[in-house]
């Protein structure tokens, strides 16, 4: 592992679990889309599916503060 790797990893592992998992998503964003595991893809059908039911009115929407504060619940 290169020396700036290493910086890198270390100075990472001090952010908080939210900026972590940020960052994670990012990068494995960069790598395209051939990296979505058969678990990755089966929650992006979930998403397409509940959302369609959202767009139909078969789903009512959830508020941005209530699902981000049940997040923050479950991360600490």
């Amino acid at each position: 592992m290169s020396e700036l790797l290493k910086k890198i990893e270390s100075e990472v592992l001090g952010l908080s679990h939210q900026e972590r998992a940020f960052l994670a998503d990012r990068l494995l964003s960069s790598l395209g889309e051939d990296v979505l595991t058969e678990f990755d893809a089966a929650w992006v059908t979930e998403a397409q599916r509940r959302y369609g039911e959202y767009k139909a009115g078969r789903r009512s929407g959830i508020d941005a503060q209530e699902v981000f504060a049940e997040a923050d619940r479950i991360v600490e």
